[in-house]
């Protein structure tokens, strides 16, 4: 289940790790993504700091850590399709393997409903 950061971003945790990428909402409002420029693995953040960039044809946005995390891995596949934030923000077009710093921080996440009320 995914949780919800209110600059359209999403963590989901599985196992020891967790899952970060941008909400179906923020892919909405971007358009057609083109191009996904990833932070360095081994590198950290705080919660709702920027830690990429994401450019579409209509404009480029910030990507915020829902959380404060060590990046562990990026998507790859993401980086060869930059398209797979359009068509699966919430699964396949997922942006960051991550090790949580602070799990408490989730619990002042959104879940799904609370972050549609704000998204629209």
């Amino acid at each position: 289940m995914n949780k919800y950061h209110a600059e359209h971003t999403w963590v989901r945790i599985e196992g020891d790790t967790a899952f970060v990428g941008i909400t179906q909402h923020a892919q909405d409002t971007l358009g057609d993504i083109v191009f996904v420029d990833f932070a360095d693995v081994g590198q950290t953040f705080a919660q709702g700091t920027v830690a990429g960039v994401v450019e579409s044809v209509k404009a480029a946005a910030d990507v915020h850590m829902p959380a404060s995390v060590e990046i562990l891995e990026h998507n790859e596949a993401l980086r060869a399709d930059p398209s797979l934030a359009n068509s699966d923000p919430e699964g396949a077009g997922w942006f960051y393997k991550v090790k949580l710093s602070n799990a408490a921080e989730l619990d002042g996440l959104m879940d799904a409903s609370a972050y549609q009320a704000i998204a629209g």
